[in-house]
């Protein structure tokens, strides 16, 4: 026998409109409550019923979408650009947070599939991994991260910083420092490491390099450790690190010159002289939900991987 919400209440010993409360995320439940009724829920593998909502007149169009960090100027532009899309085309979004834990993820997505979302947008990150993601297809596109069964929206890495690099050389930069992500990252951290080191090599330059978190605080305390050598202009691998590294050099009166992966306007205002490339947050957003809706109204579309081109400012 099928169970119903009325099943689930009696079970938690709670009303309907409180499991229906956890069911669509409602904050107005008490944590206890809500993990008793949810660890029910899971035990029962319960999703409510499609036919049932259709009935009640609920023609609601949901797209779930998780993001890795909410204050990510990265993401946000992303995400701005991602629910205009789907505001257009009448869905209404239901935005999470990773924080960078698989474990997360598959919470999220047990939760979007109660909810019986029709599609969901994934911002992909290292440690996730397909065996995470399992049970979407053709109803998921990730952004930042292509996995082989999943449509995706990535980025160029490290033809980006290639380019980057060779506008500073072209300009007499000689000195170039460098204040990347640790290695752990693939690929806001590895590979665009890798390209600057080649980059050092093929044209013998001297390497100065640190490597931090994702944060602003890692840039700000990165930046010391660059400060001995005779630099010329510091790249940083993300906007988040160049306002590290801006407040750094402001606090500390010095003057050197800036260049980052991505675009802040906040960051923009108070660093006039910065040298920015435009990474395609803005139209990453665009594609992926292009992709996601022409997934979801034919289910024969092919699973594309789309490189976002980039752009210097």
């Amino acid at each position: 026998m099928k169970l119903t919400i009325k099943d689930i209440a009696a079970r938690c010993g709670v009303g309907k409109s409180t499991v229906s409360r956890v069911l669509n995320q409602s904050p107005n439940v008490n944590p206890k409550t809500r993990e008793r009724v949810q660890a029910v829920i899971n035990e029962l593998n319960f999703a409510p019923d499609r036919t049932a909502r259709a009935m009640r007149g609920s023609t609601e169009k949901v797209i779930g979408i998780i993001v890795t960090r909410l204050n990510s100027s990265a993401e946000s532009q992303t995400l701005s650009r991602i629910l205009n899309e789907l505001y257009a085309q009448d869905f209404t979004p239901l935005i999470v947070e990773s924080q960078f834990k698989p474990e997360r993820v598959v919470q999220e997505l047990a939760l979007f599939q109660q909810r019986q979302v029709d599609g969901v947008i994934l911002f992909g990150f290292s440690a996730l991994k397909e065996k995470h993601l399992k049970g979407w297809k053709k109803a998921m596109v990730t952004v930042a991260r292509a996995y082989k069964p999943f449509s995706a929206v990535y980025y160029d890495d490290e033809n980006a910083m290639k380019a980057l690099l060779s506008h500073l050389y072209q300009q007499g930069h000689r000195q170039i420092g460098y204040l990347g992500i640790v290695d752990s990252d693939e690929t806001t951290g590895k590979k665009r490491t890798a390209a600057y080191l080649t980059f050092c090599e093929q044209h013998q330059l001297t390497p100065y390099l640190a490597k931090g978190e994702l944060s602003i605080e890692s840039g700000y305390q990165q930046i010391s450790s660059l400060m001995s050598f005779p630099l010329s202009i510091l790249v940083c691998a993300t906007t988040g690190l160049a306002v590290g590294a801006a407040k750094y050099l402001q606090e500390n009166q010095k003057n050197l010159p800036l260049a980052c992966i991505g675009q802040n306007p906040i960051l923009q205002a108070f660093v006039p002289q910065l040298i920015t490339l435009d990474f395609g947050y803005e139209q990453a957003g665009v594609t992926a939900v292009n992709l996601l809706l022409n997934q979801l109204e034919n289910s024969e579309t092919a699973i594309v991987h789309h490189k976002i081109p980039f752009k210097l400012i």
